[in-house]
């Protein structure tokens, strides 16, 4: 590896994540160019099975003073470490894909007569509730966490960047501008949200941070 390759991670990293890259080598500039917040919401009109297709809805709904009413449901939701911080709580996950459109499949062909309650984000995409309406599955939506753009200029040149999720894209892109840096992106769904602005994009075969890492150390070897 050529010296010190310079990484911007556009989320604070884990101390191991980060340490991973500085074992292999790498500069590391990290910033968080989103946040999350959790929402007041109400725990009324809870349908037959719970769909999650972010930690962060799951993180919120846990913190719920009626969460317990909920265990006894079944969980449909997207992501390994969704399912895991789920399962770790009682929760008993039915089915777990590493995609939105994956899930929206499986509940539309196999589940398709059941009710759902999604607990969702803000900014959350249509993929699920557009293939949901579609099919016309019986599902409510309660929006339990606010993610909220943090952009900020990164004055350094840098030879790749991490991104975790499309509004991550979106921050980044209104105070930066991509030029030949390699992009590594956790998902599909966060890459299409490059296509437009590079071509340079290599996407984690599992969606997870450590993942990306290691397609980072990969990538430059």
């Amino acid at each position: 590896m050529k010296d010190s390759i310079s990484i911007l991670s556009t989320k604070i990293l884990l101390s191991s994540q980060k340490q991973a890259l500085l074992n292999a080598g790498f500069s590391v500039t990290e910033a968080n160019f989103i946040k999350t917040e959790n929402s007041d919401f109400d725990l009324k009109g809870i349908n037959d099975n719970l769909i999650f297709t972010s930690q962060n809805a799951a993180q919120s709904v846990l913190l719920h003073p009626k969460v317990e009413e909920l265990k006894s449901k079944k969980v449909f939701c997207v992501g390994i470490k969704t399912k895991a911080l789920l399962e770790e709580n009682g929760f008993n996950v039915e089915v777990y894909l590493d995609y939105a459109s994956d899930l929206a499949e499986i509940i539309t062909l196999i589940y398709a007569k059941e009710s759902y309650t999604f607990f969702s984000g803000n900014l959350r995409k249509e993929t699920l509730p557009k293939a949901l309406k579609a099919a016309k599955v019986n599902f409510n939506e309660i929006q339990v966490y606010e993610t909220t753009l943090t952009p900020q200029k990164i004055k350094t040149p840098v030879d790749g960047i991490l991104f975790f999720s499309p509004s991550g894209i979106e921050s980044y892109l209104s105070a930066n501008k991509i030029k030949n840096e390699i992009c590594f992106c956790i998902g599909e769904t966060t890459a299409e949200a490059l296509e437009k602005t590079t071509r340079n994009i290599i996407v984690a075969d599992q969606p997870s941070v450590e993942n990306v890492i290691e397609d980072v150390i990969q990538e430059y070897k």
